[in-house]
């Protein structure tokens, strides 16, 4: 019941946007990912690095519906909170041998939004894929537990939203980078079955760095026609 509400929501919340003319993403607003292989796990858990106390994991498993990714996130160690509150996003290339965070390069975006204007929590589908802490929210206590569903990422390999190839990295509030790890398969079966979307934008293959973002997204508030739309969803 609670991923029907939150995927009549998004899809209020996108009809909404596409109404009022609003893009966040050059292709157009992230669509819902549906038909995730069942049992598939991808975990990325922290190293034991000499220059930071970070430690933990996050893992993604396919909903059991098929549509979106459940994440569970375990972190402490964090520094300073004065360097906080502390952000985490799925980067587009993985870590390399060196452990170098700079290398995963820039946020996971296949939609090409860019990190600028910061994500509005309330359009998830205008947000960067990647923008774990953007959608759902920073770091601010130690240890750190959180559990969420995320529509916009997939557990099959093929399309721009599919995470289980890249990267995780934590971030001080000013986006120095902290720490990093891969993600792997943990369980099930890693398959290439193409998950379909539903939303404005092209799911496309991974990204390179994205492009200065020149565009600019209009701030709408969440209106009553995007929950009307969502409620209508629910019980058609």
């Amino acid at each position: 019941m609670q991923s029907s509400i939150l995927i009549a929501l998004a899809t209020g919340l996108t009809f909404a946007n596409a109404q009022a003319g609003v893009t966040t993403g050059k292709l157009g607003d992230a669509a819902i990912v549906n038909g995730n292989p069942l049992g598939v796990t991808y975990t990325a858990t922290l190293p034991n690095r000499p220059d930071t106390n970070i430690r933990g994991y996050i893992s993604g498993t396919s909903n059991s519906n098929g549509t979106g990714v459940n994440f569970n996130i375990n972190l402490s160690g964090f520094p300073s909170p004065s360097l906080g509150p502390f952000l985490y996003h799925v980067h587009d290339q993985p870590v390399p041998a060196d452990g170098n965070c700079t290398k995963t390069l820039a946020h996971l975006d296949p939609y090409i939004r860019g990190e600028d204007p910061p994500c509005d929590a309330t359009q998830p589908a205008t947000c960067q894929s990647g923008d774990l802490s953007g959608k759902h929210g920073k770091i601010s206590t130690d240890p750190f537990q959180a559990t969420y569903l995320d529509l916009y990422l997939s557990t099959a390999a093929g399309p721009g939203s599919f995470f289980g190839n890249r990267s995780i990295v934590i971030h001080t509030s000013n986006k120095t980078r902290l720490t990093c790890a891969n993600f792997t398969l943990t369980s099930g079966n890693g398959s290439s079955v193409a998950p379909s979307g539903t939303g404005t934008g092209t799911v496309t293959g991974p990204t390179a760095p994205p492009p200065p973002f020149t565009g600019g997204a209009a701030a709408n508030a969440f209106s009553l026609g995007a929950v009307a739309v969502g409620l209508a969803a629910l019980f058609w």
